[in-house]
């Protein structure tokens, strides 16, 4: 099993900045992918972005430029750097873990941390 725990979230002002966290554990070695998804009220869940187990990055469009995905090593959190936050930015921010085993993917959530970015 996997437990994934988000932490950072907060309240800051547009324009201004916050890390996340995302720390896993449980029996992770073969956890493929990780990375971070956002709902705002009354919208679909949407990727943010995600990291592979080899460090590669991706991120949606909208959030090229302003987010960043990192990890200081592959057994580290995983952190979302969020600067530039503009109000349309307030979500809930969900960890996910992906992973392969015997041919089959699973996958894993977070209990969501609430970023809340003010005029």
């Amino acid at each position: 099993q996997v437990r994934l725990v988000e932490s950072g979230g907060g309240s800051v002002q547009a324009g201004g900045s916050l890390r996340l966290s995302c720390a896993a554990s449980g029996f992770i070695f073969s956890i493929n992918t990780m990375g971070w998804y956002r709902q705002a009220p009354g919208k679909q869940r949407e990727l943010v972005g995600a990291i592979t187990s080899g460090g590669s990055t991706n991120y949606a469009d909208s959030m090229k430029g302003r987010f960043t995905i990192s990890r200081d090593n592959a057994r580290s959190p995983v952190y979302l750097q969020m600067n530039s936050l503009k109000p349309e930015d307030t979500a809930v921010y969900y960890c996910y873990a992906a992973e392969t085993r015997r041919g089959l993917k699973y996958d894993y959530w977070g209990q969501g941390t609430q970023v809340t970015v003010s005029t």
